[in-house]
């Protein structure tokens, strides 16, 4: 049997704890008491052993062999099923593991269902039995207290998902690549952070809704209220994360299409210097080529040219050259290539 704890509890006290199953559901009937089974990832038989005992309903049990449920209460008849997301920071890869408890709450019966490391029961029954007036108030009380135990683990969970939020805040405007996929995985963490929380708050207020009707104490009701307030201030925070990662990821899309316009810019703005550059190239480029066209016709040394023994043949080629090389300059100057 995957059990880690399993006690009979009468009048708020431990009574000598039973040998196996068989017999806490003896002493139970026997001591007029209160059962707590705490079971760690039990197999099917397990569990279907443990519903057939207390007539869990099919629909409750199928939830708790299927698993990966969200969270909620629901009520059969005499019976509450609830099922928790419980979280915890992992500081070594900052990120928030997601665990899952389930809770079947009876007239005289409380049977925990644990799938992942948190939240620390033991922790629960040790409160719990230090405080017998507290866990005389019967399952209501074992609910409460496993309630306050999974919303105070949360509050790890808010204080490491806010370190990394500033952590991403500096990222953000020191031009780091990397941030845009770290801003990702954290938004959905913090979605998955709300999926756990925000369904407690009706949860909650179900409970306190149906307090009268099911006679529960007082002061339960008040500590459940209490519950309820840190639940509602987790929520609030969780939601401030969610939209200022929202909007550091709108930010940082934005610096990032800003580096692109400013690149595309200075790329620009080098192709038309570039631009520029070429066209003072070809214009002089034009404006030597006449004199080397007129020197390379007068060159060729052929014995029947026209003008070749012309006596201001030197001079015209010259001042050919040279009007030429002028009247090109003033044209390129006129149209800005020079």
């Amino acid at each position: 049997m995957a059990i880690v704890d399993n006690a009979v509890y009468v009048a708020g006290h431990r009574t000598p704890n039973p040998t196996n199953l068989d017999e806490t559901f003896t002493l139970m009937r026997e001591r007029d008491g209160m059962a707590w089974i705490g079971l760690y990832r039990p197999d099917e038989d397990e569990i279907r052993r443990l519903a057939k005992e207390f007539s869990l309903h099919p629909l409750a049990v199928d939830d708790a062999l299927a698993g990966h449920q969200r969270a909620k209460l629901e009520r059969y008849a005499d019976t509450l099923f609830v099922v928790l997301r419980p979280a915890r920071y992992l500081d070594d890869v900052e990120e928030v593991e997601f665990g899952e408890l389930h809770v079947f709450v009876g007239p005289d019966f409380v049977v925990t269902i644990r799938h992942a490391e948190s939240p620390n029961l033991a922790k629960v029954r040790q409160r719990l039995e230090a405080a017998p007036d507290l866990l005389r108030m019967g399952p209501e009380a074992v609910l409460y207290a496993i309630l306050d135990e999974v919303v105070d683990e949360y509050a790890p969970v808010i204080a490491g998902l806010e370190n990394d939020i500033d952590e991403i805040e500096d990222q953000l405007f020191a031009g780091d690549e990397g941030v845009s996929l770290r801003i990702y995985k954290l938004l959905r963490e913090v979605i998955n952070f709300q999926r756990a929380t925000q369904p407690l708050v009706p949860m909650l207020e179900n409970l306190l809704r149906g307090s009268d009707k099911y006679e529960v104490p007082l002061e339960l009701q008040r500590a459940l209220r209490d519950v309820l307030d840190h639940v509602l201030r987790i929520v609030e925070r969780a939601s401030a994360f969610r939209s200022i990662l929202e909007n550091a990821l709108a930010v940082q899309a934005t610096l990032v299409a800003q580096r692109q316009n400013d690149e595309m810019k200075r790329l620009t703005e080098q192709s038309i210097s570039q631009a520029e550059d070429m066209k003072r190239i070809s214009s002089w480029a034009a404006i030597l080529f006449a004199p080397t066209l007129i020197g390379g016709i007068y060159g060729m040394n052929f014995e029947v040219m026209p003008e070749l023994h012309w006596a201001w043949g030197y001079p015209f080629a010259i001042g050919l050259m040279a009007a030429l090389g002028i009247g090109l300059y003033v044209v390129f100057k006129k149209r800005h290539w020079l």
